[in-house]
């Protein structure tokens, strides 16, 4: 892909950062890590990492950087959100965790989609799987798929494609949608390769082509 100025960030908080950023500069872009509000000006998209949303949610707030981030979504500026990245995307959350004062889990919203934390299961319940990805660039080829603790979508407005499912329990479940600028997957693309060089890119490119208002 020919390298550009487009700059893309990706929030730096907790999570895959590193594996994102590296992502990134395989496919020939610049990527930067994002931990202040003010850090956000001229970025061409960013991306919300895989991590713990919980632990996400409450560092966003404690930086000061929901209602930036917020802002920054409703834009329109290009967001991809990976794992817990599409649940902090999520316009709503199924089952949201509380803190120990009782208040519920936050999102910064723009996706107009309901999560389910942990929908495949804990830790311990993490696969691999192939996928037929809409979308991409060679969208024939399945796509190799890494799911840590992911989420899936229980329901989604009507502006949202479905661009990659699972079946399971008897349904399909989306596992990768998209509205507009927004992209989103329960699975960790950034995370596939062996000793730091990522082997499934098409993700970050699909992203990217969105970013240069080419998909």
């Amino acid at each position: 892909m020919k390298v550009s100025e487009n700059l893309i960030g990706v929030l730096a908080l907790q999570g895959d950062v590193h594996e994102h950023i590296r992502a990134i500069e395989a496919c020939g872009e610049t990527a930067v890590p994002i931990r202040r509000a003010a850090e956000l000006a001229g970025l061409a998209g960013l991306i919300l990492p895989g991590g713990e949303s919980t632990t996400m949610d409450k560092l966003i707030r404690s930086f000061g950087l929901a209602e930036p981030l917020k802002e920054f979504i409703a834009s329109g500026q290009p967001v991809y959100g990976s794992c817990a990245g599409m649940i902090l995307l999520a316009d709503r959350i199924v089952d949201p965790a509380t803190d120990l004062g009782g208040q519920p889990q936050q999102t910064l919203g723009g996706l107009d989609i309901a999560v389910r934390r942990n929908a495949f299961g804990r830790q311990r319940d993490s696969f691999e799987t192939e996928l037929t990805f809409s979308g991409l660039s060679d969208p024939e080829r399945p796509m190799h798929a890494v799911f840590i603790r992911a989420p899936w979508v229980e329901s989604a407005g009507a502006g949202v494609q479905r661009l990659a499912t699972v079946r399971i329990e008897g349904a399909d479940r989306a596992v990768a949608v998209r509205s507009g600028n927004l992209l989103a997957t329960s699975f960790h693309p950034e995370v596939t390769g062996q000793r730091g060089v990522p082997s499934e890119l098409r993700v970050h490119e699909l992203f990217i082509r969105m970013i240069k208002q080419e998909a």
